[in-house]
C-alpha cells in the first residue's frame, strides 16, 4: 500500500504528468491546423482542375468534336 501511495505522490509532484498532457494539447492543434490547411489545399486544387477540365470540354465542343 506504501508503495502504491508513494508512486501516486510521487507522479502529482513530479511535472511529467502536466508536461505530457501539454504536448498531447500541442499535437492536437498542429494535427487540426495541417487538416485545415489540405481540406483548403484540396477544394482550392479541385477547382483548378474542375476550370481545366470545363475549357478543355468547351474547346472540344467548340471544334466539332
Amino acid at each position: 500500500m506504501s508503495t502504491l501511495l508513494s508512486s501516486l505522490r510521487r507522479f502529482v509532484t513530479s511535472e511529467d504528468g502536466p508536461t505530457s498532457v501539454e504536448y498531447c494539447f500541442m499535437l492536437g492543434f498542429i494535427v487540426l491546423v495541417c487538416i485545415a490547411g489540405i481540406t483548403s489545399l484540396g477544394d482550392t486544387t479541385h477547382g483548378l482542375y474542375q476550370r481545366s477540365y470545363d475549357t478543355i470540354i468547351a474547346a472540344d465542343a467548340a471544334s466539332g468534336g
